[in-house]
């Protein structure tokens, strides 16, 4: 007989302001213990170093994590110049440094280099996996990754400060796999007064943004008020809304019935999708599945376990 999980069925998404120093598994671990969820997860990691929106798959969310990991994603930075660290951020140590501190001309006639689709070398410190390990292990152990560059896309990049001549704030709009850190690393090389990435923080993830975020200190009372499931209900989002850009089909309950037993639905008449492709499937607005659907019929690939 297979074990109960621990904790209570809790499915939707909380949008967490992660602090600065925090790993995104810490917090994820933190959420999952305030709301005492079955299972949890997070659409997109967030370095220590970074603040800001953390979305927090709970329960069967989790299964819809990659379309908030492959949305996209904007982030306020600040670019300390004159020092280049091995991690590209505050965190490493200083491995090239000039006394060079460049003009706000110069730093906006390279912003156009740098939006589009771009070719970025990942940092050393990545999770990326390099022959089975972590790039970051590898250079940790005072390796160099082989890692190769890859093409990026972004959409928008604007200066937005200067606090002084030693930091530039930065606004950015990017796509799946962009590292600001690279970003702010290669920027500096441009101008050739080098950089690192001093102040991160992400405002938006695919259809979260910042005014939707709570604190772990707002979410803590939340957890202690009356029943903990009426203080989620205040800040949980459903499952569904990171498919809005799915197309979306509703069916009765026998063949809801039929797509949670892995079996595939045939689709007639003026409910029929008009291509083929993924759709977010419903009953009685409860979600069933996402499914493919192809030659007139629905065929399940996640299935929710609700209702």
């Amino acid at each position: 007989m297979a074990r109960k999980r621990k904790g209570d069925p809790v499915h939707g998404w909380i949008l967490l302001d992660k602090p600065v120093g925090m790993t995104s598994t810490q917090a994820v671990s933190r959420v999952r213990r305030l709301t005492n969820a079955q299972k949890a997860g997070h659409g997109g990691t967030l370095d220590p170093l970074a603040s800001g929106i953390l979305p927090i798959a709970l329960g069967e969310a989790t299964k819809t994590s990659a379309y908030v990991m492959d949305g996209a994603k904007t982030y306020e930075f600040t670019v300390a110049w004159g020092v280049e660290t091995d991690t590209d951020d505050t965190e490493g140590k200083a491995i090239k440094t000039s006394d060079e501190r460049p003009q706000q001309d110069a730093i906006n006639a390279l912003l156009n280099e740098f939006t589009g689709t771009i070719s970025q070398l990942p940092p050393q410190y990545s999770a990326l996996k390099v022959g089975g390990a972590r790039a970051y292990d590898i250079a940790r152990s005072g390796e160099v990754a082989d890692l190769v560059a890859r093409e990026v896309r972004i959409d928008r990049l604007e200066v937005i400060g200067h606090p002084d001549d030693s930091h530039t704030q930065f606004e950015a709009d990017c796509g799946k796999g962009t590292y600001i850190r690279a970003l702010a690393r290669d920027i500096g090389r441009k101008l050739g007064c080098f950089g690192h990435i001093s102040a991160l923080r992400r405002t938006r993830v695919g259809p979260f943004f910042e005014a939707d975020i709570i604190s772990l200190a707002n979410l803590e009372e939340l957890s202690h008020i009356g029943a903990r499931q009426e203080g989620l209900a205040q800040v949980l989002r459903s499952i569904e809304t990171v498919l809005d850009d799915i197309p979306a089909l509703a069916v009765d309950r026998s063949d809801a019935a039929r797509l949670k037993c892995g079996q595939a639905v045939v689709v007639r008449g003026r409910d029929a999708p008009i291509f083929d492709g993924t759709v977010f499937v419903a009953s009685s607005g409860i979600p069933v599945a996402l499914a493919e659907f192809r030659q007139g019929a629905l065929h399940p690939k996640r299935v929710f376990n609700l209702g």
